[in-house]
């Protein structure tokens, strides 16, 4: 699995841009072996989920825990960029109420 990272302006954090169209049982190890230094070097990371257009009960267990560990040092995890059939999914499972989701990159920086 392959993760863009991103400075964010101003040392505030990263953007990570998730290049895989699946998030599920056989990519998430990956994902989240990536995912752990850029949780552990930023105070504030946000999440463009814009390539996924499909994520499994393995890829929400593995989002949970980076809000776990992003949540665990006082920081901030947002996601960004849902395709449709995701952003049903976080509803259908109540992940919408967990996570901080926004439709552009825009909106999810300036809530930072």
């Amino acid at each position: 699995m392959q993760l863009d990272i991103e400075k964010i302006q101003d040392g505030q954090g990263a953007i990570v841009t998730i290049r895989s169209e699946n998030l599920d049982a056989g990519n998430v190890k990956a994902f989240k072996d990536r995912m752990i230094p850029v949780l552990e070097d930023h105070q504030s990371v946000l999440l463009d989920m814009s390539g996924l257009t499909f994520v499994d009960s393995s890829g929400l267990g593995a989002l949970l825990s980076c809000l776990r560990t992003v949540n665990n040092k006082k920081g901030q995890l947002k996601l960004f960029a849902m395709a449709k059939p995701v952003q049903a999914l976080f509803e259908l499972v109540r992940m919408h109420r967990i996570f901080s989701i926004y439709n552009t990159r825009d909106e999810a920086l300036a809530a930072l």
